[in-house]
């Protein structure tokens, strides 16, 4: 990962507006989580989780904007991986289901609201396993909701790419009928050094320092144009990796595409 910004590029952050937004979060799910209940038992699709992310983006301090046509309801997004704020922003933002780390799944609440996202996991050291998962994104992507991927991994510094990982692109490459491929920038902006969790700053620590940074930040979430179906995942990694980078305000200035792999 890359190293920290330097501090003074961070906005000012308290414990008692963490905690104070973590109180709004408790209440938020205390009173989305009975009609979501209600909605699921009924046989259909439930809109509370999308709602759910949505306001909690909003709590957390973010204000969304979204850019770019609607997307169709078959599309596989591949978008750029900053914070952790990136599944509320863009879950609230498009409905997507996401494509998580196996690790999430066992996690006390967290791995619960995944799961009622609908989110696929994936063993990443699991290299027999690659066959298998390929084949269960290719089956999501025969429902009508799209399917979100961050290629590069994990999280970097919102100044410069990480090297897009193609493995799982097999189930796109080339996409099935009806389905597309959409990159997707999520865009901080000015406030990305201080949004960005890496370097090896702790889970925790990130969280309760964004949360506790004053004010609000304008975030936009860049729909950008179908990937021409292409039958090699590399060729398609490579060009949602240039599009992407070209829509970051962060990264068009920034020297180079690419930043060290982690």
């Amino acid at each position: 990962m890359a190293s920290r910004p330097p501090a003074s590029a961070e906005i000012p952050s308290s414990r008692w507006r963490a905690w104070l937004r973590i109180a709004r979060l408790g209440l938020l799910f205390v009173s989305h989580l009975p009609p979501h209940l209600v909605a699921r038992r009924g046989g259909r699709a439930s809109p509370w989780p999308r709602r759910f992310l949505a306001r909690a983006a909003r709590i957390a301090g973010v204000r969304v904007g979204v850019e770019g046509t609607a997307l169709d309801p078959r599309s596989l997004l591949l978008a750029n991986h900053t914070s952790w704020l990136d599944i509320l922003i863009l879950g609230g933002a498009t409905g997507t289901r996401f494509v998580s780390k196996a690790e999430i799944e066992p996690l006390p609440l967290i791995g619960w609201l995944a799961g009622e996202n609908h989110t696929i996991y994936i063993e990443r050291a699991a290299r027999g396993e690659a066959r298998t998962q390929v084949a269960r994104i290719a089956r999501a992507l025969d429902q009508p909701r799209p399917l979100a991927i961050f290629p590069e991994g994990t999280t970097g510094s919102g100044r410069a790419l990480l090297p897009f990982r193609p493995t799982l692109l097999h189930a796109v490459a080339p996409p099935p009928p009806g389905a597309s491929v959409r990159p997707v920038a999520i865009d901080y902006s000015a406030a990305v050094d201080a949004i960005a969790w890496h370097g090896g700053e702790p889970g925790l620590a990130n969280v309760m320092r964004v949360l506790g940074m004053r004010g609000t930040r304008r975030v936009t979430v860049r729909l950008l144009d179908p990937l021409a179906p292409h039958a090699d995942r590399k060729t398609l990694a490579r060009a949602a990796e240039r599009a992407i980078a070209d829509a970051l305000t962060s990264v068009r200035g920034a020297e180079g595409l690419r930043a060290p792999p982690p």
